[in-house]
């Protein structure tokens, strides 16, 4: 949405709203803008999600720093519960799915529980307050 667009619908200036957008982005609540890309398009249809855990606890907690040359994981988050982290992927068939997975556990010494998405209703909803 425009500053123009954005004043129209707030009933503010165009440049009252460009001032108060800085000052978010300054203040760290607006980190980024991003477009939302129709990944079966790209020839990326298949959606997966891989809880990971270490195979040996007492090793040093760094899957995230060995699994970051891996372009096919979208996003990792540490997270509680059995596993220690969650990673999206994007890829393009189950077969490259299997080839993946066998590259994390190597890379990262750790073993895998996978969830493969079937559809997507919704995702990257923007925040209501």
């Amino acid at each position: 949405m425009s500053y123009t667009d954005l004043g129209r619908a707030t009933g503010l200036s165009t440049s009252a709203v460009h001032q108060r957008v800085k000052r978010l982005e300054q203040r760290g609540l607006i980190l980024g803008y991003g477009a939302t890309v129709n990944y079966a398009e790209i020839g990326l249809p298949l959606t997966a999600f891989i809880a990971i855990r270490p195979i040996d606890p007492s090793q040093p907690d760094d899957c995230p720093d060995r699994l970051v040359g891996l372009p096919e994981i979208e996003s990792c988050w540490s997270v509680a519960g059995e596993e220690s982290y969650l990673l999206k992927v994007r890829i393009t068939t189950p077969l490259e799915l299997e080839g993946l997975l066998s590259r994390i556990r190597s890379v990262a010494n750790v073993s895998t529980r996978t969830t493969i998405v079937l559809s997507t209703y919704y995702e990257n909803r923007p925040v209501s307050s």
